[in-house]
């Protein structure tokens, strides 16, 4: 999501920071551009016309065009708008005090209603260690008791049990008694779905919200409907009353311009977004972090943390031990990668560092093989422990073995012990250097990303095209 805006929006700020001094004519012309590309990205015109209002009244103001360096102020002006835009601060969901808090999803059918409860649980529990109770309440559509069942079991989260001609009202209250008397923390109602929003259908959530009491009623939607999805919150909270929002797809090839209107035009800030189809693919919206990526600088904080999650602590520590005595052998090596794979890969990773979006886009469009990790892995698993702790050992018969093991070719075993040998050379390099030396140039990996060191795998990432 938002590529094609942090494109345009690229190549204006571009033009912009390259000058010197700024005219209030120089200003127009870029917002006119910024206007169009908002558009495009299909935000709506409220929305669009209140922004560019806001920001060329502080862009042209004495400060900006008088100062030192104009371009870089303006699109520090452009970043803090898009920041109120999109909610100011991240919203947090709200969970009582008092156990159990019901929180209840709300709506079409197919915007990813029943994955997300599944995800929603998952966060919960592991993020926040509370015992999660889920209920499906779609008893128009029998398939979405059964997956919301079948994702519990995936999570390890309780699911509440059916009972065939319940109505949707009476199964809220049960879940409800059930997560109290279970001594559970939380308890996520997952409501019925639409195609399209009917009377029926309000009414059916209405009832539900009155047996509830939800601390929380959050809408579903998919971001690749655009300003659909503005339309249906704006119904939701206006028949229903929302607190919330959470964008699926965002991964998708949408716009961004549901992200971008969804906060101004229903007054309800977005509180969660779907990345991804894996389980754990649900993060928290963080604004500033939204727009610095929207303009090219970034995600880093969004970085570390998937650096933080990804990588053990020991495991770390073990490696610094091995590379401050110059060891660094396949199975090390094999530990990088699976790293890089946790962290999203290599593209992804891409888009968060600041200057690297269009490394990234790039990356994407040489079709960079990310599956090349999974063939590099392969190979090391078709090694003996030996081979492994010891690369010299493999020649011409043990590479023949361990390509026809892999499924790769004896050329792929050769690339993959040239790229070992050439991290080995490296790590004799920083171990002459000590400690200090270790941290400048950090592991061939992604230990350190998070904590100032690390970069690349060892010679290089594996793949590019194939």
């Amino acid at each position: 999501m938002f590529d094609n805006l942090q494109e345009r929006l690229g190549k204006v700020f571009e033009g912009l920071t390259k000058r010197g001094a700024l005219t209030e004519e120089d200003v127009d012309a870029a917002l006119r551009e910024v206007r169009v590309a908002l558009l495009e990205a299909d935000v709506a015109l409220p929305v669009v016309k209140q922004f560019i209002a806001d920001v060329r009244e502080r862009a042209v103001g004495q400060e900006v065009l008088r100062s030192v360096t104009p371009g870089q102020q303006v699109v520090k002006v452009v970043n803090d708008r898009l920041v109120e835009m999109l909610g100011g601060e991240q919203s947090e969901i709200t969970l009582k005090t008092e156990p159990p808090t019901p929180i209840m999803l709300v709506g079409l059918q197919g915007s990813g209603k029943t994955t997300t409860t599944g995800k929603l649980a998952k966060r919960l529990k592991e993020k926040q260690k509370k015992r999660v109770l889920m209920a499906s309440l779609d008893v128009q559509r029998p398939a979405a008791q059964d997956q919301l069942k079948q994702l519990g079991w995936q999570v390890g989260v309780d699911t509440l049990d059916n009972v065939p001609g319940e109505p949707p009202k009476a199964i809220a209250k049960r879940a409800l008694q059930q997560a109290t008397l279970g001594g559970y923390d939380v308890v996520l109602l997952d409501t019925a779905g639409r195609l399209a929003i009917d009377d029926e259908l309000m009414r059916e959530v209405a009832e539900i919200r009155d047996a509830a009491q939800p601390t929380e009623s959050l809408l579903v939607c998919d971001a690749m409907t655009g300003q659909d999805a503005v339309t249906t919150a704006e119904r939701f909270r206006d028949e229903v009353g929302l607190t919330g929002v959470v964008l699926t797809r965002v991964d998708g090839d949408a716009r961004g311009g549901a992200a971008l209107s969804m906060r101004q035009v229903t007054g309800k800030p977005i509180k969660l977004i779907g990345t991804g189809e894996k389980l754990e693919e649900l993060e928290p919206f963080y604004p500033d972090r939204i727009a610095n990526r929207i303009l090219g600088m970034g995600d880093v904080v969004s970085l570390v943390e998937k650096a933080q999650e990804s990588i053990e602590e020991e495991d770390a520590q073990k490696l610094e031990k091995k590379l401050q005595k110059g060891r660094f052998d396949l199975d090390d090596m094999a530990q990088q990668y699976k790293q890089l794979q946790k962290m999203g890969g290599m593209s992804q990773l891409m888009n968060m560092m600041p200057g690297m979006g269009k490394m990234g886009k790039q990356l994407q469009n040489a079709k960079f093989d990310e599956k090349a990790l999974n063939r590099q892995l392969a190979i090391i698993s078709s090694m003996t422990k030996d081979e492994r702790k010891r690369p010299e050992l493999i020649k011409a018969s043990r590479k023949q073995r361990i390509a026809k093991g892999s499924g790769m070719t004896v050329q792929d075993v050769n690339k993959l012990l040239k790229q070992h040998a050439e991290a080995q050379k490296m790590m004799k390099r920083v171990k002459k250097m000590g400690k200090k030396g270790l941290q400048r140039h950090g592991m061939p990996g992604m230990d350190q990303l998070g904590g100032g060191g690390g970069g690349m795998p060892p010679g290089g990432f594996p793949g590019g095209r194939r």
